[in-house]
């Protein structure tokens, strides 16, 4: 029982470890990820400035405004939305940074009622 009760102990102390973000590395810069469409694996970039998300993809430019809730949590809000989807506000969370990159879940900012609250993840890489 002793022996049980000492392994015990080093485990509840890693249990409590979290690993410390930098998320103000991240606040701004030029950043790329990777994502799928129809199943082709695809790169995408973007420039994050302290108000503004502009990214790049299939030869597209689309851009929207963001307002930061924390270092780690922003809302994104599409500038030229086209349809009822693309006006919905997004939020962001930095889940974990690395040297020069961090991963990320996002989800709709209001939760729609009527359907499952989808949570997605991605990485993204900062270049610049």
């Amino acid at each position: 029982m002793r022996k049980a009760l000492i392994l015990l102990i080093p485990l509840l102390y890693l249990s409590c470890f979290q690993a410390e973000r930098q998320c103000s590395d991240f606040k701004t810069g030029t950043f790329t990820f990777n994502y799928t469409i129809d199943g082709v694996k695809k790169t995408g970039t973007f420039v994050r400035t302290e108000h503004y998300n502009i990214d790049f993809f299939d030869n597209k430019v689309d851009s929207a405004s963001i307002r930061w809730i924390n270092d780690c949590e922003f809302i994104q809000k599409d500038l030229h939305p086209k349809n009822l989807n693309e006006q919905k506000d997004i939020h962001f969370k930095i889940i974990s940074t690395d040297k020069d990159s961090y991963t990320f879940e996002y989800k709709l900012a209001v939760k729609d009622p009527y359907k499952k609250q989808r949570v997605e993840k991605g990485t993204a890489t900062k270049i610049k």
